[in-house]
């Protein structure tokens, strides 16, 4: 919470700048933001040492790198202790992301395969450590949502 707190309006300028354009430069950021680009980049050198920006990411086009089918499992794990099961599934390369998660299940993940009868092997790596339950995503109408604390304020406000 005292990274929060630490961060005041040109510290969340920069980070929504960054949310939408990882790549930019100072130089830009600095114009966006009205700060010359050795402020902006010294206000960047300290988010990360904060633990506030921890990595720049590209974003892949699945499909277009040979993995068109994504999909969302959850499981409950048996016979596993459910920590182990985490450190198995992070092995497999297919797995995107996983989320420890609470309710009937136990974990979520989101997977990367070239097939159907990929999601099946996949599914069948799974079934010796619990029981799965398998959704395919259709469509992602929300990829990457850029963190702004004053629409998020503002969003609360409206449904209040």
């Amino acid at each position: 919470m005292e990274h929060v707190e630490s961060l005041d309006d040109t510290g969340w300028r920069i980070l929504r700048e960054l949310q939408a354009n990882a790549r930019m430069s100072y130089s830009e950021l600095g114009r966006r933001i009205g700060l010359t680009p050795p402020a902006v980049a010294d206000r960047v050198r300290r988010m990360e040492e904060a633990g506030i920006v921890t990595g720049y990411r590209v974003e892949l086009d699945l499909a277009r790198i040979g993995l068109p089918l994504t999909a969302l499992i959850r499981v409950t794990h048996r016979g596993v202790n459910c920590l182990e099961l985490g450190r198995i599934v992070a092995q497999y390369p297919e797995v995107l992301e996983c989320d420890r998660i609470t309710g009937a299940e136990s974990y979520i993940m989101k997977v990367a395969l070239r097939s159907v009868e990929h999601l099946q092997e996949f599914i069948d790596r799974l079934m010796p450590y619990g029981e799965t339950v398998t959704s395919i995503v259709l469509s992602s109408p929300v990829t990457h949502r850029v963190i702004d604390p004053a629409a998020m304020t503002e969003s609360v406000a409206a449904t209040a």
